[in-house]
């Protein structure tokens, strides 16, 4: 399979958005109450979010194409824009996506291997990212993948408050 993993820019905000709308929305529709994935999309997937995003130099998002068909993407993050630590020895995985009909092709693996890479191309020294407890599929992904669960925050989220677990790979 054919396929290729580049940093977006301004000219991708749309094809981005639509992408992180849909995949965002295929992994928490389950398990979730659709009013809260409908508000957390219009406050954290709008345009003007991830203009706002894509214009910080401390975020990075990359697009992962098959066949010339965004099929995922990640965003990472260096200090300050990263949400819970602020160590300037890590890198944070904010996001990292497939569209479902992806998912189980080993694009994951291919896509989060290239957030190590550039990790390590950055000098640091680890690697973390925030995972929703109710992700089983999500956090055996990342524990297959070396991470294992360090701490955990609250999430708001519409009308509730859910628990993200913390999770991290040392270099």
């Amino acid at each position: 399979m054919e396929y290729l993993i580049r940093k977006a820019n301004f000219a991708d905000l749309i094809s981005l958005l639509e992408l992180a709308r849909a995949s965002f929305i295929q992994a928490f529709t389950e398990g979730n109450k659709i009013e809260n994935v409908n508000a957390y999309l219009e406050e954290a997937f709008t345009e003007e979010q991830f203009s706002e995003e894509m214009e910080n130099p401390a975020s990075v998002f990359f697009l992962l194409e098959v066949g010339r068909k965004l099929a995922g993407y990640a965003k990472v993050n260096f200090v300050p824009a990263q949400t819970d630590l602020q160590d300037n020895s890590s890198l944070e995985v904010a996001r990292l996506y497939l569209l479902d009909e992806f998912i189980g092709l080993g694009l994951g693996k291919i896509l989060f291997n290239h957030t190590i890479n550039f990790a390590k191309l950055n000098r640091k020294k680890y690697l973390w990212l925030g995972v929703w407890e109710k992700n089983k599929r999500a956090i055996k992904f990342y524990e297959k993948h070396g991470l294992s669960i360090f701490s955990s925050h609250p999430f708001p989220f519409g009308d509730e408050i859910q628990t993200d677990f913390l999770m991290r790979i040392d270099f």
